[in-house]
């Protein structure tokens, strides 16, 4: 049996891709192995937001020439279209493919023959001419309760630091029909949960003459699916009609993750973003009133060009009063083609990562608050299989990472359990069943701590910053 092995870079949504692209393989009599083990073929798909996210790429190429004996390369994904010349110069390539031609794979190598390439074949159409969607839901065989379903794909935005629109062209969303054959598919594989994927889900649909509400209506009817998770939305496109439906729909999760990318509305404009912060901080107060203990994620780019100490403290400002779960904080990479990297007033490197560090650090002092702010809190967990120290893990609905009595508990089952205390970043509870907490003792070590929903910064203080302290503390 030939073997394949695949690597994936960058979002969710490219996970789900890669998840289709080996099931490609799997029909045609492929073993799948895990990357750095001996394979017949080596496909790699990429990312390319960051410089990082292209030198991992040449470093994952060069790892499976080394631990594979003349494998088949094959590089896909965003990289893969942006630079197509830069990626078939790398040692060791075979076949470069593009935005159109992944969902195609075996038009261009036969499973009967495969042999490395002379020299490399490169096939990327132009991103104006890709307009087919490609289905892509990803399952895995260490997370057997969750899967990422791909509903959209592609972007109209123009932010002015973004390769997107460049690596996956525009806007285009998957059928209703096909959504919700698709969540069917995997409700019959045993998934309870399934996490809306795209580039831009809040777009969905709005070519079609369809909208992303509908969707939502359609998937919480599908019967077997317990729960729903919005990857990301942009708070533009966060409505109050989807505000409400997640508040008042039990299989909706109270999660939402919202990019902001910058607290300073000076950059935001540089950025070229579709809100201010005054619109960004009166959505998220709303979020927190009609969802008291939704979990709210925000990405950050800090670095960007033009970003000077007086912004950055802005910025952090911002970010330390607003009431929210966890940051996702990206540093600044130029990327050929974007109006940002023509701009100038370039933001020294090490000035870029020192302001990573900091809010860093200030998501880990909010994430802690946060789950400090569970504590006696009745949840509903969906346990996954890793058990630790007899205790078995699992998200509940607003993305707190609960730990709950393995002896208790079953892997892909719902659990309601009592958050009692907050350790190593985890929450650990205790088992309610038929409205009975079982270990009514450790109910002793539930204390509260802090204030998330007020925005107030003084609940910060005291909070641990560094590694060290931070673990000591929790």
């Amino acid at each position: 049996m030939p073997r394949v092995a695949l690597h994936t870079l960058g979002c969710k949504l490219n996970y789900a891709e890669t998840s289709m692209i080996g099931k490609q393989f799997v029909d045609r009599g492929f073993e799948v192995v895990e990357f750095g083990d001996q394979a017949d073929v080596c496909v790699i798909n990429t990312c390319s937001v960051t410089e990082r996210a292209d030198r991992e790429c040449r470093q994952l190429i060069r790892r499976a020439l080394r631990t594979s004996e003349n494998p088949l390369v094959v590089v896909t994904g965003c990289y893969a279209q942006l630079e197509p010349e830069e990626v078939a110069s790398i040692d060791g390539v075979d076949l470069v493919l593009g935005a159109k031609e992944k969902f195609n794979l075996f038009d261009y190598i036969s499973p009967d023959s495969i042999e490395k390439n002379q020299y490399p074949h490169v096939h990327v159409s132009d991103i104006g001419t890709v307009d087919n969607f490609g289905i892509g839901y990803s399952t895995s065989a260490t997370d057997r309760t969750r899967a990422f379903l791909k509903v959209q794909d592609g972007c109209d935005y123009n932010c002015s630091f973004c390769t997107i629109p460049l690596a996956r062209g525009a806007s285009r969303s998957q059928s209703i029909e096909a959504c919700i054959e698709q969540a069917n598919i995997l409700v019959g594989q045993g998934y309870k949960e399934v996490v809306l994927t795209g580039v831009n889900v809040g777009d969905y649909g709005k070519k079609d003459g369809t909208n992303l509400m509908a969707l939502l209506r359609r998937l919480v009817d599908v019967s077997g699916l317990e729960r729903i998770r919005i990857s990301s939305i942009e708070p533009n496109l966060l409505t109050h009609e989807i505000l409400d439906f997640v508040a008042g729909e039990k299989k909706m999760a109270n999660h939402f993750h919202i990019p902001l990318q910058s607290g300073s509305d000076e950059i935001l404009r540089g950025m070229r973003r579709r809100y201010n912060t005054t619109y960004y901080q009166d959505l998220i107060q709303r979020i927190r009133k009609q969802i008291p203990d939704c979990g709210i994620g925000v990405d950050v780019i800090v670095g960007f060009p033009g970003e000077t100490d007086k912004h950055f403290e802005e910025i952090q400002l911002f970010l330390t009063e607003l009431p929210v779960s966890y940051l996702h904080v990206f540093t600044y990479s130029e990327r050929p083609n974007t109006p940002a990297a023509e701009f100038g007033k370039a933001i020294e490197p090490r000035v870029r990562f020192k302001r990573n560090e900091t809010l860093r650090n200030l998501s880990q002092k909010k994430k802690h608050l946060f789950y400090r702010e569970m504590i006696g809190s009745t949840v509903e967990v969906l346990m996954e299989g890793e058990i630790e120290n007899n205790m078995r893990f699992g998200y509940s609905d607003n993305y707190v990472r609960v730990g709950l009595p393995a002896d208790q508990t079953q892997e892909n089952t719902f659990v309601r359990g009592k958050i009692v205390e907050v350790r190593n970043g985890k929450c650990f509870g205790s088992v309610i069943l038929n409205g009975a907490k079982r270990n009514e003792e450790s109910s002793s070590c539930a204390f509260l701590f802090g204030n998330l929903g007020g925005g107030d910064s003084s609940a910060l203080e005291g909070v641990p910053s560094n590694d060290k302290s931070r673990a000591e503390a929790e």
